[in-house]
C-alpha cells in the first residue's frame, strides 16, 4: 500500500520473489555468524586449557583455591600444600586409581593444578613400567605416558568365556545319546606391584569377581604369580606371566599309615607360563588380551629336571576382555 502511494506498482509475485531473496540471503549470513561465535568459544576454551596447563604448583602456591561462599567451617584451602598433596596421594593410593584423581581435578582450578603434579604421574609410571621409563621420550609429560603407553589395567578383571559341546553317555536302549553344552570362564587380575591371579572355573562373574579384590583370597583353584610387560620391535605389547598354585599345608596323619608300606612318590612343582598380547578394542584402551602362549612346567625336586608341556592355542583360548569393578578402588589402604 505504501509502495502504491509512492507511485510504484508491485504485484504479489514480485513481493514473493523479494521475500525469497531475503530468506536466502539470511540463511547464508546466519551460519557465518554462528560459526564465528563457535570459533570464538573454541578459542576461549583452548586458551583456558593452555592457561591451566601452564600453571604449576610453584606459581600458584600462594592461593590455590578460595571458598565460593562464606562458611563458618574451615575451608580446605587453609591446608598447607604438602598436606594437600599427601591427600591426593591417598586418592591415587597403591592401587594406582588415577581415574579418581582425574575426577578430583574437576572440582576447581586449584585441584586441577594439584592433580597435574608431574611427581604423582612419574611415580605411577615407575610402578607400572619400572626402570624402563626413566625418560619421557617420546611423550611430552608423565601423564601423557601413563594415558597413551600400553599397559594392563588394575581397576577390574580380564574375563573370557569359552563354550563347547561335549558328548554325553549313551542311553540304556542305545537309541539316544545326550549332548551337553559346557561353559567356563577364565579370570585374570593384575596388581600394580607386579603380581597376577588367574582362575579357570564354570562359575559366573557375579560370584567370582568379588573374591578377586585382594590377593589373600581363599579360592583353592586360583593361580598366583608375577607378570612383566614386553614391547617388541613390531610395537606390539605383550604380557608374560609365571603362576603357581597356592600351597596348601595339610597335616599328616601318621597313625593312618603306620602299618602300611608306602610307595615313595616323587614330589613335583607345577608352574604355568602364559603369554598374552595387549590390544585395544572399541573406545576402551588396553582392554583386550589375546593368547599367544600357554605351557605347564613340571619340576622334579629329587633330580631338578623340568618337563615342559605346551598347549596348542586354538579356538578354546578365547580373548579376555576387561571389565571395570568399582569396588576394587572403593577403599585406599596405602598412599602412592
Amino acid at each position: 500500500m505504501l509502495l502504491k502511494l509512492m507511485g510504484f506498482s508491485i504485484n504479489r509475485v514480485t513481493v514473493s520473489l523479494f521475500i525469497c531473496c531475503i530468506m536466502i540471503f539470511w540463511s547464508h549470513i546466519m551460519p557465518a555468524f554462528s560459526s564465528i561465535e563457535d570459533n570464538e568459544d573454541d578459542s576461549k576454551m583452548a586458551d583456558l586449557l593452555s592457561y591451566f596447563q601452564q600453571l604449576t604448583l610453584q606459581e600458584s602456591s600462594i592461593k590455590l583455591c578460595q571458598p565460593e561462599l562464606d562458611l563458618n567451617q574451615t575451608h580446605i584451602s587453609v591446608l598447607p600444600m604438602e598436606l594437600l598433596m599427601y591427600i591426593f596421594r591417598w586418592v591415587v593410593s597403591s592401587d594406582l586409581d588415577l581415574r579418581s584423581l582425574e575426577q578430583l581435578s574437576l572440582v576447581c582450578r586449584g585441584f586441577y593444578i594439584c592433580a597435574r603434579d608431574p611427581e604423582i604421574w612419574r611415580q605411577a609410571c615407575l610402578k607400572v613400567w619400572g626402570r624402563t621409563c626413566n625418560k619421557m621420550v617420546p611423550y611430552t609429560s608423565w601423564r601423557e605416558m601413563f594415558v597413551k603407553r600400553p599397559r594392563v589395567r588394575f581397576d577390574g578383571v580380564y574375563i573370557s568365556k569359552t563354550t563347547y559341546i561335549r558328548q554325553g553317555e549313551q542311553s540304556l536302549d542305545g537309541f539316544y545319546r545326550a549332548w551337553h553344552q559346557v561353559d567356563y570362564y577364565r579370570y585374570l587380575r593384575f596388581f600394580p606391584d607386579g603380581q597376577v591371579m588367574m582362575l579357570t572355573t564354570p562359575e559366573e562373574p557375579q560370584s567370582i569377581v568379588p573374591r578377586l579384590r585382594t590377593k589373600n583370597t581363599r579360592t583353592d583353584a586360583i593361580l598366583l604369580g608375577h607378570y612383566r610387560l614386553s614391547q617388541d620391535t613390531d610395537n606390539q605389547t605383550k604380557v608374560f606371566a609365571v603362576m603357581t598354585k597356592k600351597k596348601e599345608e595339610k597335616p599328616i596323619d601318621y597313625h593312618k599309615f603306620r602299618y602300611f608300606c608306602r610307595v615313595p612318590v616323587q614330589e613335583t612343582d607345577h608352574s604355568f607360563h602364559v603369554g598374552l598380547q595387549l590390544n585395544s578394542s572399541g573406545r576402551q584402551k588396553f582392554n583386550k588380551l589375546i593368547w599367544i602362549h600357554h605351557s605347564c612346567h613340571i619340576t622334579y625336586r629329587s633330580t631338578g629336571e623340568t618337563a615342559v608341556s605346551s598347549f596348542d592355542i586354538d579356538k578354546m583360548y578365547t580373548p579376555l576382555f576387561f571389565a571395570r569393578v568399582k569396588s576394587f578402588t572403593a577403599f585406599s589402604e596405602r598412599p602412592l
